[in-house]
């Protein structure tokens, strides 16, 4: 059993308004949690801390799925006076029934309060209020659905004349992207207590600092949203767009009773200055006549591009990033076109590419360069995770990607090497910089076994060795039985004759899939892996390649993650490497950038950038820019992102 403890930065009246969130639990069933509204309790299976999902964090309480799922919070002590419960709620599928009511518990009878069946999917953007009668010494939430609810920000907030009790800058690391009409800079939180006499937000003060100059910026806006800089921006409260009057908001807005944040948003001219910065000092708010001073400044923010945004071309998300630079210093990004979802494969997806030739500063419109089909019987042949590699000797492009056709994904796989079995290995190549593409070969036969469930690439980039093989990570499925019961193993796949014939190494280590690979000084290979045990990257050597395996010294201690993707780049054929991933244990949050003068064997902390700190899907993708910089190509949350880094600021100290 746990304690949730709050600490309100302002002088507050606690018996006005307490607020619930839960980013300090562990994920866990819960079955009696003590926290500052009272005790939550509920019956083993039916309730649980979620990691990974949250409207001011990543934590949430989810009623799971089922009939009249229950959640109770009794109260410290009788409630002596009628009070309000707010929650923030969201449904996790559309699937039908639903409902979801709050009842109160006044001496020995439930009385129903509420009965809220309109819980929108995903956001946390429905708020579920309830009135409570006085005496009521306990509420119950019930939810019946096959898929659950999810509940966050849960404020109890008694009757009473509203007080500020919480001024709060947010300042989290946020790049701001050319193309996106909103780009949080900077938040702040404002929180209440009581419910009648409601304040007033009147005016936020600022000055706008930072490199970048101020006609390059179309517009600031001031929004409503969620305490996550990646979470949505729910409404537009005022806006600024004569580049003179940059400092001041002015408008008339009701407060809500609890916790409410606001952003700070720029929407950037199109040929804005990558190698600039946003910041923004935030001075003041004015609350119904006073002035309060806040004081802060926001991170200084970078500018990129979003090379892919979602509904370009008429696709819904974009996906699964791999970048390369050419041997003419072009970059080349090729991602999955997933017109439909977010799903991964099977679905309606086609291998998508963008060239710069400008260093990431300008990007060609998209070239679909793998397209398998669009019989939807077949689930439209999906094809992608692409992975891009430039052959150093040639100056080839080469790209490969995984084709499902029907049912074929990671899931639908099987024994065998025909489509119609599993799912298939596919390989397309460029001669003139990208501009145009083969039609696509099939390696699926070359290289996976009959009995393994499935063969793929790893998604994200290879390499070109010294002595001029080529090399892609990999990874399949194992049959099924035995001792590995279908799990998989990353390895490489390689070719010495220029990509004429392919070869597979063996399987590095149990559970781990999505892989990165660089050459060490003295011809060995580092397999950089996603690992599905969790916590932290498993790394391993080959000298023979892919022959045989051994532990890096690293091998699951200094690269924490997710389960994710990950990025791994040998700079100029030295000992500097890059490492791209999340930087979590819990989510795929904080993408960071790490550096190692040392061959990979350490990652030293002041040798760390963090670039993006909002949740996404968090993959990424590095290549040299020039020799001064680096870029990296990554996901938001449908989109894909570009940035060019110095490299000096990855310190070399």
């Amino acid at each position: 059993m746990k304690r949730i403890f709050f600490v309100l930065s302002m002088m507050a009246a606690p018996s006005l308004a307490e607020t619930e969130t839960f980013d300090q639990i562990d994920a866990q069933p819960l079955r009696s949690l003590d926290s500052s509204l009272g005790r939550w309790s509920a019956e083993l299976g039916q309730a649980e801390i979620l990691r990974g999902k949250g409207r001011s964090g990543d934590r949430c309480l989810k009623l799971v799925g089922g009939a009249d799922v229950t959640v109770e919070l009794a109260f410290p002590v009788r409630m002596s006076k009628a009070s309000e419960l707010r929650l923030w709620a969201e449904r996790w599928t559309r699937v039908e029934p639903f409902a979801f009511r709050v009842e109160a518990q006044i001496g020995k009878k439930w009385q129903k309060l509420n009965e809220h069946d309109g819980i929108a999917i995903g956001g946390f953007d429905t708020e579920v209020v309830s009135r409570i009668p006085a005496g009521a010494e306990k509420v119950r939430m019930i939810c019946s659905s096959k898929a659950g609810v999810m509940i966050d920000d849960i404020a109890h907030v008694i009757d009473g004349p509203m007080q500020l009790t919480k001024i709060e800058a947010l300042s989290p690391v946020t790049p701001l992207m050319r193309r996106l009409d909103y780009n949080p800079v900077m938040g702040f939180t404002i929180g209440t207590g009581g419910n009648k006499n409601r304040l007033r937000l009147e005016s936020v003060n600022f000055d706008l600092t930072g490199t970048l100059a101020s006609d390059q910026i179309v517009s600031l806006q001031l929004m409503a949203g969620n305490r996550q800089a990646g979470g949505a921006l729910t409404q537009k409260l005022a806006e600024i767009s004569k580049a003179e009057n940059l400092s001041k908001f002015l408008l008339d807005y009701e407060l809500a009773t609890g916790e409410q944040h606001f952003w700070i948003s720029a929407k950037l001219k199109d040929d804005a200055s990558m190698d600039a910065s946003v910041q923004i000092h935030l001075r003041s708010v004015s609350i119904s006549g006073k002035v309060h001073q806040v004081g802060k400044k926001s991170a200084s923010q970078r500018i990129g591009v979003a090379v892919r945004k979602m509904g370009d071309d008429g696709s819904k998300f974009f996906r699964i990033p791999g970048l390369a630079r050419s041997n003419k210093g072009t970059l080349c990004a090729v991602y999955d076109i997933r017109y439909k979802h977010a799903r991964d494969l099977p679905a309606d997806i086609d291998v998508g590419l963008s060239r710069s030739v400008d260093g990431g500063r300008n990007w060609s419109p998209m070239q679909v360069i793998m397209d398998l089909g669009s019989d939807p019987k077949f689930g439209f042949d999906g094809v992608g995770d692409p992975a891009i590699l430039c052959d150093r000797v040639t100056g080839r492009l080469w790209v490969v990607g995984l084709w499902s056709h029907g049912n074929r994904g990671w899931h639908g796989s099987g024994p065998g090497l025909e489509p119609e079995q599993t799912a298939q290995l596919m390989m397309v190549h460029s001669d003139d910089d990208g501009v145009t593409w083969s039609q696509p070969r099939n390696l699926t036969k070359d290289l996976k076994k009959p009995e393994w469930r499935m063969m793929f690439n790893g998604p994200g980039a290879g390499i070109t060795m010294r002595d001029g093989t080529l090399v892609f990570a990999a990874q399949y499925r194992s049959a099924d039985g035995g001792e590995t019961q279908g799990k998989p193993f990353s390895t490489i796949i390689w070719s010495k004759d220029r990509g004429q014939t392919w070869h597979i190494g063996s399987g590095g280590k149990i559970d781990t899939t999505e892989a990165q690979v660089v050459e060490q000084e003295d011809g060995s290979l580092i397999l950089n892996c996603r690992d599905n045990r969790g916590g932290a990257r498993t790394v391993l050597v080959t000298k023979d390649l892919g022959a045989t395996w051994t532990p890096h010294a690293t091998d699951r201690k200094a690269l924490r993650e997710p389960v994710c993707m990950g990025s791994v780049l040998g700079w100029d054929q030295t000992k500097t490497h890059f490492f791209s991933n999340p930087d979590s244990t819990s989510s795929r949050k904080s993408m960071t950038i790490k550096r190692s003068d040392d061959g990979g064997m350490s990652w030293p902390l002041e040798k760390q950038l963090l670039y993006d700190e909002r949740v996404g899907f968090g993959y990424s993708c590095l290549a040299p820019v020039d020799d001064r910089h680096l870029g990296v190509l990554y996901e938001g949350g449908g989109d894909l992102f570009f940035l060019r880094i110095p490299i000096g600021q990855i310190s070399s100290k």
